[in-house]
């Protein structure tokens, strides 16, 4: 492992990430006051920028010429997060969202401010958009006289919440990867450890062309939906702006503590559904939807699956709904909503859905888990991976009958590689061992919990989504949780972010043996070989 390689890759993302704290620096001074500005982003943007300079000038001493290692993409990847976290916590503690150094409060909730901080970050960048601001946690709120808690916090903060999502929504990572590219040959093996789904797709010959063309579509979306937002669905500029910023990464945090049930708008309801189906599309296909490529789009067997899982989650929900004695017209707009809400991983609310009909809420916790698609911002398992699995299945059914005949996986009717076919088997069953060994802990660390509430909030956090059911449901918060368990979930977070290959791939112990040059370069590939090694 060359570890100056790695300070590379973090010391030009914490760069990146000093400029909009930077942003938010400036604007606290005109949302909020002098104060709060000092308090909140002073810590923040000197700690990132600090470390950033550090990381570029004095711990990195590697040839520009070298190329950067598959297994060093992974590692660097994997544990940015963490370190990005922990700045974006920073402006949390130190301006007084949760209990900080400048708050006057004693030193437990001192301790604790910080765990909720963390928390607060990691569902942020991850775009899981589950929180812990309640009366409980925040010092700017008091039980029963604060009638809206999350709207209580300072403007800054709330913005600086809402950009954490729109950042992690493309990848913190990809903002340096567009420097990386040019300063290194790694650019495509970062955005193969930071990029979601099984594969990338190139959109221009270079990765960096690639790179600005994804945050350029990215950009475009978000601006649309701030646009309608204000002038057709009559939100306020901050309000619009919060919203635009987390539906595109399909983040799901709000300037409001009941979310979109706040501003009580079908319309407004609508738009966002629009930019909820847009942002489980995978990204690639839109760009060549936007270029005058229809009929690729439509051809494309994931995007066919997406608009039938929809339609069929929609109309199970939606029966179910009617059955129960609601109006066909509020079933319908309700279902739609928090099926695209929950199946992006977007996670608003507009409704207690967790009161509905049990059928109802298994669909819920089946659209967690399974997600929309890949190379999408949503979270969960991807719906191409669920193919491939399916089809998999299949295969081995049909050579009971047939053995001798050759079954070959095609997606898009081209033939899947046997070594992504695998990739995607042994992920598949990695992810069902973790999710049983996380709702194992989960149940340990809060026994008073439902079997409901742990399966949901298990779900919730591999999956990126945010509300759960039960206890943690549409209409609560998550700040009741103790602090072990809040650390917990932030790491289901960062397991679900970095589609669990990453992340194991840091913990690999090969990942931190000392290899020769040519060893080192095959050893991303043989970690991957291992965890994913099977029968077929």
């Amino acid at each position: 492992m060359r570890w100056d390689v790695l300070y590379l890759i973090w010391g030009w993302t914490l760069l990146a990430l000093t400029m909009p704290l930077l942003l938010l620096f400036g604007l606290t001074f005109f949302l909020d006051d002098t104060t709060t500005a000092i308090r909140a982003f002073g810590p923040a943007t000197l700690v990132s920028g600090g470390l950033g300079v550090l990381m570029l000038t004095v711990l990195t001493r590697t040839d520009s010429a070298d190329r950067l290692r598959d297994h060093e993409a992974f590692v660097g990847v994997g544990l940015i997060w963490p370190i990005v976290v922990f700045i974006g916590a920073l402006p949390y503690w130190t301006g007084g969202m949760f209990h900080g150094p400048f708050t006057g409060n004693e030193f437990s909730n001192f301790g604790d401010g910080f765990v909720n901080a963390w928390f607060e970050s990691m569902s942020g960048f991850t775009t899981t958009g589950a929180t812990v601001i309640a009366p409980d946690t925040s010092p700017n709120c008091v039980a029963g006289v604060t009638v809206d808690c999350i709207n209580a916090q300072a403007k800054g903060l709330l913005l600086w919440r809402s950009l954490t999502q729109w950042l992690g929504g493309m990848g913190v990572v990809m903002l340096s990867m567009l420097v990386l590219s040019r300063i290194m040959g790694g650019g495509m093996a970062l955005a193969r450890a930071e990029l979601t789904g099984p594969s990338l797709s190139r959109l221009r010959p270079k990765l960096r062309q690639t790179a600005l063309a994804l945050w350029g579509l990215y950009f475009i979306l978000t601006f649309i939906e701030m646009l309608l937002l204000k002038f057709v669905g009559n939100m306020t500029v901050f309000d619009a702006v919060n919203h635009a910023f987390t539906t595109m990464p399909s983040g799901g945090f709000s300037t409001r503590d009941a979310s979109i049930a706040y501003f009580d708008s079908a319309v407004v309801e609508i738009i966002i559904i629009v930019f909820m189906f847009l942002a489980g599309v995978n990204f690639t296909l839109m760009w060549l939807f936007g270029s005058g490529n229809w009929s690729s789009v439509f051809k494309d067997e994931e995007f066919r699956a997406y608009l039938l899982y929809i339609l069929g989650a929609v109309a199970i929900v939606a029966l179910s709904l009617v059955v129960a004695g609601m109006a066909w017209d509020n079933a319908l707009l309700d279902t739609l909503f928090h099926v695209l809400a929950i199946g992006t991983s977007t996670g608003y609310a507009s409704a207690d859905y967790g009161q509905w009909p049990g059928v109802a809420r298994i669909v819920i916790l089946v659209l967690m888990i399974v997600g929309a698609c890949a190379g999408s911002t949503s979270g969960g398992l991807k719906l191409m991976r669920i193919q491939i699995g399916l089809k998999v299945a299949f295969r081995e059914l049909a050579r009971i009958s047939q053995p001798k005949k050759i079954h070959m996986i095609r997606m898009n009717k081209e033939v899947v590689e046997q070594k992504q076919v695998s990739l995607v088997v042994g992920m598949l069953f990695i992810w069902v061992i973790l999710f049983v060994a996380s709702c194992i802990g989960l149940a340990l660390m809060m026994p008073s919990e439902s079997f409901e509430t742990i399966f949901s909030v298990a779900a919730s956090g591999l999956g990126n989504t945010g509300p759960a059911l039960g206890t943690y449901g549409p209409t609560s918060t998550w700040a009741s949780m103790n602090p072990g368990s809040l650390i917990f979930t932030s790491i289901l977070m960062w397991f679900g972010r970095l589609e669990l290959l990453t992340a194991i791939i840091v913990l690999h112990p090969n990942s931190w043996r000392r290899r020769d040059k040519s060893s080192a370069d095959r050893q991303g590939h043989s970690i991957i070989k291992q965890l994913t090694k099977n029968e077929d």
